[in-house]
């Protein structure tokens, strides 16, 4: 398995790397492009591909860092570096969005001429690499937030490139530069929808909240239906990334050989792989029981710190 990741690692890597090389080229012909054109769309769409260069560099930097083999000081290894990699992405969106939605004030205020051929030869140069980019990071992107990241900078300037190339073509028809500003809105909002949605996954993941597709009262009886389980309680779920999911628990069950206890544990995790995918399990098998007997508690201080132990919670 870790030489399956590892490789995958390398195979996104490599795509990021060159997806790097492609969005320095895009940068340079759409900041030619918007100075000599005057085009606010068009250079609000060379902020967002700068943004992507920087997404791009960082979630390159997260894979490679996830890469990293667990250690005696970091025991669940590197995987949240590609999570905060992925936060750190969305704010950089939220004020490439801001930039623009600022700038397409002012000039809803007051639109200076814009020089449409020119407008429409860069943006047509960046959607076609923004198209390329983001085509194939889509199957890497499904199960890497990190990635996902990277992949919505390239999918949201393509689509800023779009919104260019609508706006130079109703300027080169009706002469209406009022178009540029109104497309940069757009622009605008579609790059904070995005960046919500990234920013959001990221901090449940930090927030070590339970991934959305379990349900954790529907998995706690799932996991009563065990036979040989009596009763579950001291649960937590969480997810090291959002590709990883992990899950801790105590499991009351009878006073039961070494061996016995093993097939119960060994059913236990089955179901939790196959039904709510999660592949990291812990269980503390109990035949007495314990101070907690709630499904869920507090987490508090080891004892000898003070308000030391952990503290039940009921539902």
């Amino acid at each position: 398995m870790a030489g399956h990741s590892h490789h995958v690692g390398r195979h996104v890597g490599s795509k990021l790397g060159i997806g790097i090389i492609l969005t320095g080229l895009i940068l340079a012909i759409e900041l030619a492009g918007g100075f000599l054109s005057n085009s606010l769309a068009l250079l609000g769409d060379a902020g967002h591909v700068f943004a992507d260069i920087v997404a791009l560099s960082l979630s390159w930097y997260g894979v490679r860092q996830a890469e990293r083999p667990s250690s005696g000081g970091m025991t669940f290894g590197y995987h949240r570096v590609g999570v905060i990699v992925a936060v750190v992405n969305a704010f950089s969106i939220f004020a490439i969005a801001a930039v623009i939605l600022y700038e397409a004030y002012r000039r809803l205020q007051d639109p200076p001429e814009v020089h449409s051929t020119i407008m429409l030869a860069a943006a047509a140069v960046g959607l076609g690499v923004n198209v390329f980019i983001a085509s194939w990071l889509r199957r890497e992107q499904r199960d890497n937030l990190n990635v996902r990241s990277a992949y919505w900078h390239a999918f949201g300037d393509a689509l800023a490139s779009i919104g260019v190339i609508v706006g130079g073509i109703i300027i080169l028809a009706t002469g209406w530069y009022l178009a540029d500003p109104i497309i940069s809105v757009f622009i605008g909002i579609i790059i904070v929808a995005a960046a919500w949605r990234i920013m959001r996954d990221g901090m449940r993941v930090l927030l070590e909240a339970t991934p959305p597709h379990v349900d954790t009262s529907e998995m706690v009886q799932a996991l009563l239906r065990v036979p040989g389980v009596k009763d579950v309680h001291d649960v937590h779920v969480w997810s090291i990334s959002p590709e990883l999911h992990a899950m801790s628990a105590h499991v009351f069950i009878d006073d039961l050989s070494t061996s016995e206890a093993a097939s119960i544990r060994e059913k236990v995790e089955n179901l939790l792989h196959r039904q709510f995918d999660i592949g990291h399990v812990t269980l503390q098998m109990e035949c007495e029981r314990c101070d907690v007997e709630d499904v869920f508690c507090t987490l508090e201080p080891a004892p000898g710190h003070e308000g030391g132990g952990s503290r039940s919670v009921e539902e």
